[in-house]
C-alpha cells in the first residue's frame, strides 16, 4: 500500500495515521492483529497528545521488532486461576494485544463477582497506560493498573538506576461526564519526556535526576547516560516504585526492573517485565450512587478552583483531532517520507 501525505497539509486524519503505523509495525515483523492494536494506541496517544507515548515511540517499537526481543505473533496464554483472577503470560509478546485477548474473560469475572485481577507476565509495554484503563471506565466500572520497565530511576543514596518509572493509571466513571482516567509515572519525570527534553536540546529542572559522579543536573542527556532520574516527592515517590516493583514484577512473575537487560538485542528499546490490572464493578454492595458521588466531587472541586483535573487535556486535544485531524509534525511527516 502506497501512502502520501500533502507536503502542506497542517493536520492528518486519524485513521490515515493508524493504517501508516499499521504498515510499519507489519513491516517490522508484527501480526495483522499486533500491529493493528499498537497502530491504534499509538496514533490516540498522538492524538491525545501524550507526545511521549505517541508517533515519538514508533522507531523503538520498530527497531525492537526487528532486533528479536520481542515477539511480534506471539499468542497469550491465559488461565483463570480464581472467581477473580486471571492470570497471562504474554509469551514474551506486547501488553495491548495480550489485555486485548483476556477481555472477555474479564468481562466475565465482573459479571459474576464484581472485580477481575489480572496478572500479566513476560509482556512488553512501550505506551501510555491510560488507554489500559480508560475504557473499563467508559464502561462504568473503575481501573487501575501498573507496570515496571527497565531500570532508569535512582532514589538518593543509590548507586545505580534499581526501578522503572513504574507509572501508575486509575481511572472511574462520572455520572453525566467524561471519565477522571490519571496516568502517571512514579519518577520526576517520565523517560519519554526526559528524551524529548534531550533531543530538543533543553534543560530540566534540578531535583530531575542525578548525573555524574552523583550530582544533579539540569541536563537531561546525562541523567539519561550516565546517571538516573528521581523519584517524584523523594522517599513517598520511592517507596510507590517499590510498591509497583511488587505488584506488577513480584506478584505477576514478571522480572524486576533491575532484571531487565537487553545487551542480547542491540536496538531494543521495550522492556519485558510485568503488569497488574485491577477492574472493580462500583456498583457491588448497593453502590448505585458512585457515579454521582464522583461528579458531586469533581463538581466540588472545579468550584474549588482547581480548573484542570486528569483527563481534562486529553479530552480537549481529542475533540479537536475529531474536527481538524492530529496536528502534523516533523515525527509524523518522517513517517511518510
Amino acid at each position: 500500500m502506497t501512502f502520501a501525505l500533502d507536503p502542506n497539509a497542517t493536520h492528518i486524519p486519524f485513521d490515515l495515521l493508524v493504517l501508516r503505523l499499521r504498515s510499519l509495525l507489519e513491516e517490522a515483523g508484527a501480526s495483522e492483529e499486533v500491529a493493528a492494536i499498537l497502530a491504534r494506541n499509538c496514533a490516540a496517544c498522538e492524538r491525545d497528545g501524550t507526545f511521549s507515548h505517541g508517533v515519538f515511540r514508533i522507531p523503538g517499537y520498530l527497531a525492537t521488532l526487528r532486533s528479536g526481543w520481542v515477539d511480534g505473533h506471539a499468542q497469550p496464554q491465559i488461565a483463570r486461576v480464581g472467581a477473580s483472577y486471571l492470570r497471562i503470560d504474554a509469551m514474551n509478546g506486547f501488553a495491548q494485544p495480550a489485555l486485548e485477548a483476556a477481555s472477555e474473560d474479564i468481562r466475565a469475572m465482573i459479571g459474576e463477582s464484581g472485580a477481575a485481577i489480572v496478572a500479566l507476565r513476560n509482556s512488553h509495554h512501550f505506551s501510555a497506560l491510560w488507554p489500559d484503563v480508560e475504557p473499563w471506565a467508559d464502561a462504568g466500572l473503575v481501573a487501575l493498573t501498573m507496570v515496571t520497565g527497565g531500570p532508569a530511576v535512582m532514589p538518593r543514596g543509590v548507586a545505580r538506576p534499581v526501578f522503572g518509572t513504574n507509572p501508575i493509571a486509575f481511572a472511574t466513571p462520572v455520572e453525566g461526564g467524561l471519565p477522571i482516567a490519571m496516568d502517571f509515572a512514579t519518577s520526576f519525570m517520565s523517560q519519554g519526556d526526559l528524551r524529548i527534553a534531550r533531543d530538543e536540546g533543553r534543560r530540566v529542572p534540578l531535583g530531575t535526576g542525578i548525573g555524574r559522579q552523583g550530582r544533579d543536573t539540569e541536563d537531561p542527556a546525562e541523567i539519561l547516560d550516565e546517571g538516573g532520574i528521581l523519584p517524584f516527592g523523594g522517599h513517598k515517590g520511592a517507596l510507590l516504585s517499590l510498591m509497583v516493583e511488587l505488584l506488577a514484577s513480584a506478584l505477576t512473575g514478571g522480572p524486576f526492573s533491575h532484571e531487565v537487560d537487553m545487551s542480547s538485542a542491540p536496538g531494543a528499546e521495550i522492556p519485558r517485565t510485568g503488569q497488574l490490572l485491577i477492574v472493580l464493578d462500583p456498583q457491588r454492595g448497593g453502590n448505585d450512587q458512585f457515579g454521582r458521588r464522583v461528579a458531586g466531587l469533581v463538581q466540588m472541586l472545579r468550584d474549588a478552583g482547581m480548573t484542570r483535573l486528569p483527563g481534562d487535556h486529553r479530552y480537549r486535544r481529542r475533540s479537536e483531532a475529531a474536527g481538524r485531524g492530529i496536528p502534523v509534525t516533523p515525527a509524523i511527516r518522517e513517517l511518510f517520507a
